[in-house]
């Protein structure tokens, strides 16, 4: 399954709307997507939202589209 995740680059600094950042990532499940992004990042992650259908297909014709990975460390 492809994710969308928003997320803010640093933890300790209040988000903001304005500096929301976003990757795409493939995963089993929302847990491994969420698992994935903290074990790999510093992120302070907002949402993870999952992509199918007509939103995977406008986001992918749209959006700054790169699938992001991470190696499973377990």
């Amino acid at each position: 399954m492809i994710y969308k995740v928003l997320y803010q680059k640093d933890k300790i600094v209040n988000p903001r709307r304005e500096t929301t950042q976003t990757l795409y990532m493939e995963a089993d499940n929302y847990v491994q997507a969420r698992e994935l992004v903290e074990d790999n990042t510093p992120y302070n992650i907002e949402l993870i939202q999952e992509l199918t259908g007509n939103s995977l297909k406008y986001e992918k014709e749209h959006a700054d589209f790169k699938l992001t990975t991470f190696e499973d460390k377990k």
